[in-house]
């Protein structure tokens, strides 16, 4: 999402939680480094992810020559929709061992369709074993 004609100085990408950053670390110093304007990032920000509610989402930000940036909003990490989706506090720390959760198939494919623009691959079946693999990395089952 480049603006035409603008020389870009720098790709910064930051996780901040949705509708409630602060200027506070990692998003002020991050940004402050480069010029560019703290307080009229977290503003736009904020009021482009009021919907998610807190939920850690990924953004990239573009700072281009003239201190002006443009941001881009990733999709929320697999692993904060699947400890969502179990309803679990965090994952496991041995997970082939210990189980600290289930989710359902259709739960793995909806994630996987609300991701999908984020991961690499194209179809929605591909992207089931993607998000598959990051239950069973956390210690989640899926089952039917």
């Amino acid at each position: 999402m480049a603006k035409k004609g603008k020389q870009v100085s720098a790709i910064i990408k930051l996780q901040a939680p949705g509708g409630q950053a602060t200027p506070a670390p990692p998003i002020g110093p991050a940004l402050g480094q480069h010029g560019v304007n703290i307080g009229q990032f977290v503003q736009q920000f904020n009021a482009d992810t009021s919907s998610l509610n807190g939920m850690p989402v990924t953004v990239v930000i573009s700072v281009y020559q003239d201190k002006s940036f443009s941001f881009e909003v990733k999709s929320p990490p697999a692993s904060v929709l699947l400890k969502e989706a179990a309803k679990v506090a965090k994952g496991s720390g041995v997970p082939h061992k210990e189980k600290v959760g289930t989710v359902t198939k259709a739960q793995v494919r909806e994630i996987a369709e609300r991701k999908l623009a984020d991961l690499n691959c194209t179809a929605v079946d591909a992207g089931e074993r993607v998000v598959a693999g990051t239950a069973r990395s956390m210690g989640i089952d899926v089952v039917d």
